[in-house]
């Protein structure tokens, strides 16, 4: 069976569909697995063993993008996250079995739609997104394997990573960007404050890790660490190859981002800030890695205040764990 997965959306989204791709090929590993991804995720996609094709959405025309799903002969479609344009292609593409959730207008273009009301919160969105499997298979399996996203060649990487910024030790990374869809964050002075707790500890290598559109933000960071061992490291190269690089790292701290959700997929232990709200909480936007520190930022001042007292408390007793 030929079946499409659509999730072309954002990075962090993207990572919380690939439970779902993996039980979907393991259930029967004759099913052919195809992805439709933005064109931010195309490498990543095709790098997971578990899906057989990707089709780029480069944002054509519904006739455009319902050209290239015919293309591939799809025998049944899973909709993760569903838009207008998203829903026609598919019904123009004449996919015979289309599931998507009920929700929005979007919905009375597919044959299959499963009520789930993700608002409610009562599972993180990997698991609502495992959930629509069943629409398709009642009986599947949806264990997957931890860490899910593992690469050849890691090693390697990290090697030459760590002779050309001369790292001898366990490191901790720090992300202090925006992203995705993360509703609350500390600021770069705060972020600052963490990092200098980390530099404290001498058994540790301390990075801070900067996206390509961050170069602001990385000489602000320049600037207020001064004269300091703190690694600054400005990402080159794909999703694929700072992936390899997270896969080393002991622990990742930063905000509800792609780049979290990429360090848990990885395996790498994260320290992860989320906004006190219902739609933006952990409780919905949990990674499907293992070894998760959550912490809820409230919006008050005071709240904040002592919230971050608490994270630095954490993290000092988690560097005496790690060293």
């Amino acid at each position: 069976m030929n079946i499409l997965v659509v999730r072309n959306d954002k990075l962090g989204d993207f990572i919380t569909a690939l439970p779902s791709f993996y039980v979907l090929k393991h259930h029967n590993p004759s099913n052919r697995i195809i992805a439709l991804v933005a064109p931010l995720n195309r490498k990543l996609a095709e790098s997971c063993d578990f899906i057989d094709e990707v089709i780029v959405d480069s944002s054509e025309d519904i006739l455009g993008l319902a050209f290239k799903i015919k293309e591939a002969r799809i025998d049944a479609s899973i909709t993760l996250f569903s838009n207008t344009r998203v829903a026609l292609a598919q019904w123009i593409a004449r996919i015979p079995l289309r599931i998507a959730p009920a929700t929005k207008i979007a919905q009375i273009f597919y044959n299959r739609r499963v009520k789930q009301r993700r608002s409610e919160v009562k599972m993180a969105e990997f698991e609502y997104n495992l959930e629509l499997t069943k629409a398709l298979f009642p009986d599947i399996t949806l264990d997957f394997l931890k860490p899910l996203l593992q690469f050849q060649g890691a090693d390697e990487v990290y090697t030459a990573f760590c002779a050309e910024y001369g790292i001898t030790k366990s490191v901790v990374a720090f992300h202090p960007g925006f992203g995705g869809s993360s509703d609350a964050n500390w600021t770069l002075t705060e972020y600052i404050e963490l990092v200098r707790l980390a530099e404290a500890n001498a058994r540790v290598d301390v990075v801070m890790t900067f996206g390509p559109d961050e170069e602001r933000l990385y000489e602000e960071a320049k600037e207020l660490l001064g004269e300091s061992r703190v690694i600054l490291y400005r990402s080159r190269g794909s999703v694929v190859d700072f992936a390899k690089l997270l896969s080393n790292f002991k622990l990742f701290i930063s905000t509800s981002t792609g780049t979290y959700h990429l360090a848990s997929a990885v395996g790498c232990e994260t320290f992860t800030f989320f906004a006190d709200t219902l739609f933006a909480s952990a409780a919905r936007w949990k990674s499907i890695g293992e070894q998760q520190s959550h912490f809820m930022i409230p919006l008050e001042s005071a709240g904040r205040a002592e919230m971050f007292e608490k994270v630095k408390q954490e993290l000092k007793n988690h560097l005496l764990k790690l060293a």
